[in-house]
């Protein structure tokens, strides 16, 4: 086994503990609504430490990526104890729908996995050639069931003058930070040891 497959199933095994009977009352407590703000901070705090004055920050950046991927773990951890016909899942399975999404992705990389072509496609098509760019990560636009979109977040104003909105995209597009404020947020949660 490897040196990060050890690591992670030793981080599955503490979180486990953690929220299991005779575990930290606090982490047991958690819900997927009580940890979104804690998700939040520390994806701020990883922009944060790419974002230092002088530079990555790669100290801070190891510390904070652990930080979300903890995150990762804690939201599976507790998805884990839904039954499985209610929409239940474990952080394997999310690791494996991740797997399977980035060689879907890439099939100029993963050839074994790509689908055979079909038999009367043109041999134009079969002609060796540089491989194709990677394709973009399609703009997230699913809403929440049954909730209308989020109206805090202030409309961004189409600069005339650029036929730009503020934040620099083309006008009237959504960008994929669409509503999250431009800075840190000023709070600030109790570190947890």
């Amino acid at each position: 086994m490897s040196r990060a497959a050890e690591a992670f199933e030793r981080l599955v095994e503490i979180m486990d503990a953690l929220r299991s009977p005779g575990g930290c009352p606090w982490d047991g407590e958690q819900t997927h609504r009580s940890l979104v703000r804690y998700l939040i901070e520390e994806s701020y705090e990883v922009v944060e430490a790419i974002e230092e004055p002088g530079g990555v920050d790669r100290a801070l950046l190891r510390e904070e990526l652990g930080d979300v991927l903890l995150q990762v773990v804690f939201h599976a951890r507790i998805a884990e104890e839904v039954p499985a016909a209610s929409g239940g899942f474990d952080v394997a399975e999310v690791v494996e729908e991740l797997n399977a999404k980035l060689v879907r992705r890439h099939p100029h990389v993963f050839v074994d996995a790509a689908p055979a072509a079909p038999a009367d496609a043109t041999s134009a098509a079969s002609t060796p050639g540089p491989p194709p760019p990677c394709p973009p990560t399609p703009p997230r636009t699913r809403r929440r069931r049954g909730r209308p979109p989020d109206r805090r977040a202030a409309p961004r104003e189409p600069d005339p003058a650029l036929g730009r909105d503020q934040a620099g995209g083309e006008a009237g597009a959504l960008g994929p930070f669409e509503g999250v404020p431009p800075a840190s947020p000023p709070w600030r949660w109790p570190r947890r040891p």
